[in-house]
């Protein structure tokens, strides 16, 4: 009895003030729980950091044919930072809202493509070309119709949106299978109008509706990175509500979030950063899903804004990487949903067979 009664004392002297053993008070819940996994975050972001200034510095300096620092040598640098920018307000777009969206969706397989902003996108190039011919196609360039594409997909998925998340259905199950049918009727639309061009219209158009760098002007950028900046501003202060949001829709109601407000809310603000990534480069399917889906797995965490940045520097290296790769080695312009698509798709199956569901 005196033994049992000294054990006892002896527990409760280990106690802290709050009724907690040594082990329990070491432990502690956040975004990075162990040393060792902060040291994991930071090596990576310092590896793709690495990476991308690499890719950076070579996409401006590979293969110019003037003499280094020379006038001529620097304006080539120049004409090449327009593309690095491009790049930049691209990924930046697809990577953060996929991981958004995903959090939304409450899955990380699909991603806003599946909305069918990229089919919304090929049947405005297309419509532009069966009605105006191949002059349609120039038709489309400049910062007014930039802007008007922008706007015909921002209105498209925020009526979406607002019509299936805050009517009588509210449920985003519905909404993402009546995405994917509309997706599939604006892609039978623009198949049947393909059908019924000239074969110089065809490739016109089919060059249009590749994701490449190069279908982006300097002058639509003025427009899109303040557009861009505020979008990613609003979802970074969002960041807290999002992990909330991705413990499920019981549980966010239970810790009194407005589930069904803050999901319109999101969306909304996905569908600005996809209709401009698409409105400035075209479709480009997985971009936003590899990186994500990279990100998840060498950031190992819930947290928003530590997905957000690790999220963004996957997207810059791919994108900076295959523009590279095609630009300068393969010569082969800068269709880089080539190299995209091929290795994310690859992506998408193995994640697929790994989860053995949607």
């Amino acid at each position: 009895m005196m033994l049992k009664t000294a054990e006892s004392r002896r527990r409760t002297e280990q106690h802290d003030a709050g009724g907690r053993t040594p082990d329990e008070a070491a432990r502690r819940s956040g975004p990075i729980t162990e040393p060792k996994h902060m040291r994991r975050y930071i090596l990576v972001v310092g590896v793709l950091i690495a990476l991308a200034v690499g890719v950076t510095f070579g996409i401006m300096t590979w293969n110019n044919p003037a003499d280094t620092g020379s006038r001529p040598w620097w304006l080539i640098v120049e004409m090449r930072r327009d593309s690095l920018i491009t790049i930049a307000v691209v990924a930046v777009c697809h990577a953060v809202s996929t991981v958004a969206f995903q959090t939304a969706v409450n899955n990380r397989i699909l991603t806003p493509g599946i909305m069918g902003f990229g089919s919304l996108y090929t049947v405005i190039q297309t419509s532009a070309v069966f009605l105006l011919g191949v002059g349609g196609a120039s038709a489309l360039v400049g910062v007014g119709p930039f802007l008007l594409q922008m706007a015909a997909m921002v209105v498209f998925a925020t009526v979406l949106y607002t019509w299936l998340l805050g009517g009588k259905f509210s449920n985003i199950h519905i909404m993402l299978l009546v995405g994917v049918v509309i997706g599939g009727v604006l892609g039978s639309l623009s198949n049947f109008m393909q059908r019924m061009l000239t074969p110089s219209e065809f490739d016109v158009l089919q060059a249009r509706l590749f994701g490449n760098i190069s279908n982006a002007r300097v002058d639509y950028l003025p427009y899109a990175i303040p557009i861009v900046v505020a979008v990613v501003a609003l979802l970074w202060v969002r960041s807290n509500t999002l992990n909330v949001i991705a413990l499920g829709k019981t549980n966010a109601l239970n810790l009194g979030i407005s589930y069904k407000r803050e999901l319109i809310i999101i969306m909304a603000l996905v569908s600005l950063l996809v209709a401009t990534a698409t409105a400035l480069t075209g479709p480009m399917m997985f971009l936003g899903f590899l990186a994500a889906t990279l990100a998840y797995q060498f950031g190992d965490t819930y947290s928003h804004r530590m997905l957000f940045p690790l999220a963004v520097l996957f997207a810059y290296t791919i994108l900076a990487g295959s523009y590279f790769v095609l630009r300068h080695i393969w010569d082969a312009g800068g269709a880089v949903t080539i190299i995209v698509e091929l290795i994310g798709g690859l992506v998408f199956l193995i994640v697929l067979m790994r989860k053995g569901r949607l």
